[in-house]
């Protein structure tokens, strides 16, 4: 892309007139199609909307001045804008602007560029990233070999720029199309995204199946943003979701495990696992979980499942820290139970079984979400000591474990589900307050000392005198 395409200043990319409302948008934004056509922008003035620019970054307002300033179009865009119409203080900012990246980077000596799927200009202010993506084209000329699409539809690289309009209809769901114009504050909607977000609803821009066939991940997206600001998911979005769940097989496990710590710690937890239950898509990201809570009749694991999910959005509202270890030790244990009972069921003696219950989940699980080994193994620690903490041994040698306090928060939350833990927590509880352990029944009595440890091997007698 030549330089002087955005500092000239394109006339598609000027600011339209100021008119309340546009003619109505064109029908291509709900018929099918991979490539809608942008219509005439609807231009909200800054009387008809809630954004003021107190609540919005100074970094971000020094990026969008600094390239109005050089004579480019700037926008605050996409979750920033949505998130300041409904009254929530977003978290990052990001800017679209028809400035190429290394005319972002000429501007800007604290800039960095990053990506090769989608290649971005990064501002940085200390701790606070500004990302500056130019205006991409929805389709046309690709002379340079700037976009590249799989067979089946998934886009491996787009940097091919183009129009404000363009911009717009590439973009995933129109709550997320949807820009903030700093010459005079208004807001420009291109697909319809003003009402959907007054309407609190995602709703895919152009058709679903091919939206989710260039992206899977944007399934996975509309969950978590739906989740995440009480919104409803347009059943035009929602009906291919069951039937294309399986293409998220196909996405990049590292991707899919950092959508999963978006989608788990970031405050909606719960809603999001029930978002992926409601749409089908529990099984494509946690197949063993899946299959387990289907099996488990008594609805124990669900219950205990939903308990911890409830606690880690109270940590988060409180701003507590959540350990990914003990949140995919939460999500992947009804996993590991089944395949732990399987195990024994076939003979496997328990502490063995416990073991290889725990790699193999690990290991299947691994294959759909990269879990990294510094959360992996805390995880299969939690796992592994709960039998031990079952027992009662060594009481005092297990307190001192890493990973007791992890282990113990595991067990109070298997007491929420299964009330026969309660003892249990209540031996571990004093011990920790340095006061002497209840005393166990009769029945509890009994029923540690069947626990499954190893059997004590006979020692043999020793032949007295030698050979002959």
């Amino acid at each position: 892309m030549p330089e002087s395409r955005g500092r000239s200043g394109r006339p598609a990319a000027r600011a339209p007139p100021e008119t309340a409302a546009g003619p109505p948008l064109s029908s291509a934004f709900t018929q099918t199609g991979p490539t809608p056509t942008a219509a005439v922008p609807r231009v909200i003035p800054r009387d008809q909307h809630s954004i003021s620019r107190r609540s919005i970054s100074p970094n971000a307002l020094r990026v969008l001045y600094r390239l109005r300033d050089a004579g480019h179009a700037a926008y605050l865009v996409g979750g920033a804008v949505r998130d300041l119409l409904i009254g929530i203080q977003p978290k990052d900012f990001d800017v679209a602007t028809d400035a190429t990246p290394e005319q972002v980077r000429h501007l800007f000596r604290n800039c960095r560029l990053i990506g090769r799927r989608f290649r971005l200009a990064h501002v940085v202010f200390g701790r606070e990233i500004i990302e500056v993506a130019t205006f991409r084209s929805a389709g046309g000329d690709d002379s340079e070999g700037d976009r590249e699409v799989h067979a089946d539809g998934r886009v491996l690289r787009d940097n091919v720029y183009g129009t404000i309009e363009e911009d717009a209809v590439r973009r995933d769901f129109t709550a997320n199309a949807l820009y903030y114009a700093i010459e005079d504050f208004s807001v420009r909607d291109y697909v319809g995204g003003f009402d959907d977000v007054q309407a609190r609803v995602m709703r895919l821009i152009g058709d679903p199946e091919t939206r989710y066939r260039e992206d899977p991940v944007r399934m996975l997206r509309a969950v978590r943003l739906a989740a995440k600001l009480g919104f409803s998911i347009d059943p035009g979005a929602a009906a291919p979701m069951p039937g294309l769940a399986s293409l998220l097989h196909d996405a990049a496990p590292a991707r899919l495990f950092d959508e999963c710590q978006k989608l788990f710690l970031s405050g909606h937890a719960l809603a999001s696992f029930e978002g992926l239950e409601a749409h089908g898509l529990l099984a494509a990201l946690l197949p063993e979980t899946s299959r387990a809570l289907a099996s488990n009749r008594s609805g124990a694991l669900r219950n205990m499942l939903v308990e911890g999910l409830q606690g880690t959005d109270a940590r988060v509202a409180n701003g507590d820290p959540v350990s990914p270890a003990f949140l995919f030790a939460l999500l992947l244990w009804p996993g590991y139970c089944r395949e732990l009972m399987q195990l024994q069921g076939q003979g496997v003696h328990a502490i063995e079984a416990e073991r290889r219950a725990a790699d193999r989940i690990t290991l299947q699980q691994s294959t759909r979400i990269a879990l990294p080994r510094r959360f992996s193994l805390p995880m299969q620690e939690i796992w592994l000591l709960q039998s031990r903490m079952r027992q009662r041994k060594r009481s005092q040698r297990l307190l001192a474990h890493p990973r007791f306090r992890a282990a113990f928060d595991f067990l109070v939350l298997r007491q929420a589900a299964a009330p026969e833990h309660a003892a249990d927590v209540e031996y571990w509880r004093a011990l920790q307050a340095g006061m002497p352990p209840p005393e166990p029944g009769e029945d509890e009595l009994a029923e540690v000392e069947s626990t499954d440890a190893p059997p004590a091997r006979k020692r043999r007698r020793r032949r007295r005198g030698g050979p002959g």
